[in-house]
């Protein structure tokens, strides 16, 4: 996991080619008027879109996903995140759906990150997170980077 402020982000582009692709989005002028939901960017590159109320930690379930690497960006509010590493989880809460890229965990987080505006999060498929979690409204982005 990763965890910085945009304006630090060309010093992780190196670490996948469409790194670069998924910071220039993050940049873009209207990137607060785009729409709840999926938005393409470039082929298999794409971003979600959430704007809504936090969970409380009681409501949610650490994710992984094994096909992308999830960039979590803030526009407004705060968001916590929950982190475990993926060896150390226990067996998935359901049968994980392939078509999803997504499989859950009941397991509960060991380290808290607060993503603030202008904040990164950087998720690799090693890195079980439970994203969203906040007493307010939050509005981010999520840009689903394919791993190479």
């Amino acid at each position: 996991m990763i965890l910085d402020i945009l304006a630090h982000a060309e010093q992780y582009a190196a670490l996948n080619s469409r790194f670069q692709a998924a910071f220039d989005f993050l940049r873009r002028a209207d990137l607060a008027a785009l729409p709840v939901g999926r938005v393409e960017i470039d082929g298999p590159l794409h971003a979600m879109v959430a704007k809504g109320p936090g969970r409380a930690p009681m409501d949610a379930l650490m994710e992984t996903h094994d096909r992308h690497i999830d960039v979590h960006y803030v526009l407004d509010g705060c968001e916590t995140i929950g982190w475990k590493a993926r060896p150390d989880l226990g067996p998935a809460a359901e049968n994980p759906d392939p078509r999803s890229d997504a499989a859950f965990y009941s397991d509960k987080p060991v380290a808290w990150t607060t993503l603030s505006p202008g904040m990164i999060a950087i998720h690799f498929p090693e890195d079980a997170h439970m994203p969203m979690l906040s007493g307010g409204e939050v509005h981010k982005v999520v840009v689903k980077v394919p791993v190479e």
